[in-house]
């Protein structure tokens, strides 16, 4: 939650005490050049030894609670039949209302289910917007995502408090061209992760219930932050200002035909789950998973994991815990925004994202703008951010880069995790890289898989910035730091 000072200044305030520290270390410039330079540009390939922050991602990087950790040491290691499994069903039903539950390993492990039995070629699959591994799934079943996104989506700097909204007309259109037999299912992600992390309000999840239900076509939500989706719906949406998150996630749900989510995000356990009401949906997956997860009641996770995921539904109904990281989120938006970076507007959930064609609006979309700024940041700051821009698309059927969207620099806020001197370092160490960012250039592949290349392709400079910059940050720093 946040609280407002005694001068008017407003920031985040912890509802949490902190018991067990991990250390970090903050390498000096040149020895974080070096480590950039052996991950080939790419931060994904950097290892924690090298890093100060890590704001690559909250998926499974969120603090856990005690209750979660105590209840890990309750867990049935039965095969099949394990009553750690039963105390999730029971924690699903009470939150979400739903009475079917397929436990996975992870959230794309649910994008495969459901591509697997439910896109087939030819197919379309309209959505809010697209997730890189979801759009992967779907892709390699033969199915074409359409990301059907309303007017203000990919403005970086605006107001509108729901980007996340689905375009009706985009969608009655995409549906009618398509044919309602052709289309797999419509899927809203809460929230958007590749704009900014941006919300859908509940009106607008109605009204896409509204136009597909009577067409046969099923409401898949994509869940991984339902609990930052209901707290934006609480603090943005008429009608639902004293409504609890609790409340506010059972309203989504009974909207929704399906649910599937990450548990390493709102839950703060790694893990993931497929749930609903649909009998018919939950008999038609059911079968797969124990040929691509595991047994029923554990499918692909620990025993262990399932206590802490059946615990962590239900803290994150909590008003604190929904809020924890969309607050800090906030705050860290606010503090770039005082000092000019560019920054995407409003302040959405998951991470504070960075707008790379502003910031470094010198290098073309061709030369990967997003990756150099995530490179550029690692050197200034020790901190490791992700990039969210063209490197994170695949190219297509001819082997043409792909541009993207947006070109966004994603510093992920896990859930209680970091400080206010964590962002206002990291927001320090922005502005003195957006001061120098005529030292950033661009970069090239060397090493590139064909899909999901953003994971573990290598690149380098396009002419030898990183030591540029790096002088340059010696220079007003030092070299010890």
């Amino acid at each position: 939650m946040s609280i407002r000072l005694s001068d008017g200044t407003e920031i985040p305030i912890e509802m949490h005490k902190v018991r067990i520290v991990q250390k970090t270390r903050l390498a000096p410039a040149r020895e974080r050049l070096k480590a950039i330079e052996e991950a080939g540009y790419n931060t994904f390939l950097l290892r924690s030894r090298d890093l100060f922050l890590d704001m690559l991602t909250d998926s499974g990087t969120n603090a856990m609670s005690d209750n979660q950790q105590a209840a890990m040491m309750q867990s049935d290691d039965a095969y099949a039949g394990s009553e750690s499994f039963y105390r999730l069903l029971d924690s699903v039903r009470e939150i979400f209302g739903y009475e079917y539950l397929l436990p996975v390993h992870q959230g794309r492990a649910a994008e495969h289910l459901l591509a697997k039995t439910f896109v087939k070629p030819g197919d379309v699959i309209p959505m809010n917007y697209h997730f890189t591994t979801t759009k992967a799934h779907f892709n390699l079943a033969g199915g074409k995502v359409l990301e059907l996104y309303g007017p203000e989506a990919l403005n970086t700097q605006s107001s509108h408090p729901f980007k996340g909204n689905m375009d009706l007309d985009r969608l009655r259109e995409a549906i009618t061209q398509a044919g309602p037999s052709n289309v797999s299912f419509v899927r809203m992600e809460a929230t958007t992760n590749l704009i900014g992390g941006q919300p859908f309000s509940m009106e607008n999840l109605r009204q896409v219930k509204a136009l597909v239900e009577p067409l046969g076509i099923f409401l898949v939500v994509d869940g991984s932050l339902i609990s930052e989706n209901a707290y934006f719906i609480r603090q943005r949406e008429a009608g639902y200002e004293n409504t609890s998150i609790r409340d506010i996630i059972r309203e989504m749900m009974s909207i929704a035909d399906l649910c599937y989510l990450s548990g390493r995000k709102s839950c703060s356990v790694r893990g993931g789950l497929i749930a609903t009401n649909r009998k018919d949906l939950h008999d038609a997956i059911r079968p797969w998973l124990p040929v691509y997860e595991g047994f029923f009641t554990y499918g692909g996770m620990s025993s262990k994991e399932i206590e802490a995921m059946a615990v962590g539904i239900r803290e994150m109904t909590d008003l604190e815990v929904a809020g924890s990281s969309a607050d800090a989120v906030k705050y860290f938006v606010g503090l770039l925004l005082q000092k000019g970076v560019p920054v995407v507007t409003p302040a959405g959930g998951l991470a504070c994202h960075v707008d790379a064609m502003r910031f470094i609006d010198h290098v073309p979309q061709s030369e990967y703008p997003a990756g150099a700024l995530a490179a550029a940041f690692f050197i200034a700051s020790g901190a490791r951010g992700m990039e969210r821009g063209s490197v994170s698309m695949d190219r297509d059927e001819e082997g043409r880069d792909v541009p993207s969207d947006l070109e966004l620099l994603r510093l992920a806020v896990p859930r209680r995790v970091y400080t206010m001197s964590h962002f206002q370092y990291a927001a320090d160490r922005l502005q003195w890289l957006y001061n120098h960012r005529r030292l950033i250039g661009g970069l090239e592949f060397y090493e590139e898989p064909p899909v999901l290349r953003f994971f573990a392709g290598r690149m380098k400079t396009k002419g030898d910035w990183g030591t540029a910059l790096t002088e340059a940050f010696e220079e007003d720093f030092g070299t010890g730091c």
